[in-house]
């Protein structure tokens, strides 16, 4: 079994800053990748960001410049920095691992961190 734990999410005013994390532990093989989605009211989960083992990144277009994907492998930990947030941000955002285990991989969720950006 995988699990997933987040933190970091909350309520935060237009402009500010707040950063996820997400440690995964438990049967863990190679993780790769390791990323944020998120799912606003009413849309579809999307993603946010990835970030492979040797650090290779990919973000949506909605949040370049402003969020900041990294990761401790030696942790087995992944971080979103998101600066600069904007309402359009408020969302449940879910990390999602990839586990590499006997040659098969499998992508586990966690259960979410609410995000709210807001005055």
């Amino acid at each position: 079994q995988v699990q997933l734990v987040e933190s970091g999410g909350g309520l935060v005013q237009p402009g500010g800053s707040l950063k996820l994390s997400c440690t995964a532990s438990g049967s863990i093989g190679v993780i790769d990748p390791m990323g944020w989605y998120r799912q606003a009211p009413g849309k579809q989960r999307e993603l946010v960001a990835t970030i492979t083992t040797v650090g290779s990144t990919n973000y949506a277009d909605s949040v370049k410049g402003r969020f900041t994907i990294s990761r401790d492998n030696a942790k087995n930990t992944v971080h979103l920095q998101m600066n600069s947030l904007m309402s359009e941000d408020t969302a449940v955002y879910y990390c999602n691992v990839g586990i590499l285990r006997l040659g098969v991989r499998r992508y586990y969720w966690g259960q979410g961190t609410q995000v709210t950006v807001s005055s």
